[in-house]
């Protein structure tokens, strides 16, 4: 029975100490503070992570620096922040409205993260504040079909197995999203040289390109579109 089990969920300790009665399960909808921008910056100085939940395009624009991007319009967002975010770490939300911070937060609680969130902030207070943002620059696939002939710009595909071996990018390196803060070290990955990171449509790839950002990858690129966009291109797959 436990042969050809997929990997456990980063979070899955988590999950299990709550079920065990051994950390406590929020039983109301959380509703945390929402921060000003020196609240926010006091509680990153202290060692919160920053996680943004933005659509991958506002991040991509600009972000606090060194966050950490699952968008949380996504399915699997509370399942995805458990998976990358290091575990136990205290966190700040980035959102694009006040009102998003308390539902991502009960969205988190299901997977016993919600204790964790110290606050929300929007990125707007955050720039009044005059603070310093950084960005990811979206690549479009034509774009990087041309930088592939001139450049040897390393790809990273951060779909899952399944998707992978319906089709890819010719020397495209694969390490699904979810595994890819315990897999970095092993990659065959120049962080001296440009990354494009690339998923079906451009979420996936988003938070995956925060992640090599802050393991010190110098120049990473979001391919926008994603592998859907790549196909509808008739650009050339690969089959791995």
């Amino acid at each position: 029975m436990t042969l050809n089990q997929p990997p456990r969920p980063a979070n899955m300790q988590n999950i299990v100490a709550i079920n065990q009665g051994k950390k406590p399960c929020t039983m109301d909808d959380p509703s945390p503070p929402i921060l000003t921008a020196a609240d926010a910056a006091e509680r990153i100085e202290a060692g919160c992570l920053v996680l943004d939940i933005r659509p991958h395009q506002p991040f991509g624009a600009a972000h606090v620096p060194r966050s950490y991007n699952v968008d949380a319009t996504s399915g699997s967002f509370e399942q995805s922040v458990g998976w990358v975010l290091p575990p136990d770490e205290p966190m700040v939300l980035v959102v694009e409205n006040e009102n998003d911070v308390r539902a991502a937060t009960r969205k988190l609680a299901f997977v016993g993260l919600d204790s964790r969130v110290r606050g929300g902030l929007t990125l707007a207070a955050w720039r009044e504040a005059v603070h310093d943002v950084a960005g990811v620059e979206q690549l479009e696939v034509t774009a990087l079909k041309r930088a592939l002939a001139e450049d040897g710009v390393q790809v990273l595909d951060v779909r899952d197995a399944d998707e992978w071996a319906v089709g890819t990018i010719d020397s495209a390196t694969l390490a699904s999203f979810k595994h890819l803060p315990a897999e970095l070290d092993r990659l065959s990955l120049s962080p001296d040289r440009p990354v494009a990171v690339v998923c079906a449509g451009g979420m996936r790839s988003s938070t995956a390109c925060s992640i090599l950002v802050r393991r010190g990858f110098s120049q990473v690129y979001n391919v926008t579109g994603g592998m859907g966009a790549w196909r509808e291109a008739g650009l050339p797959i690969a089959r791995p």
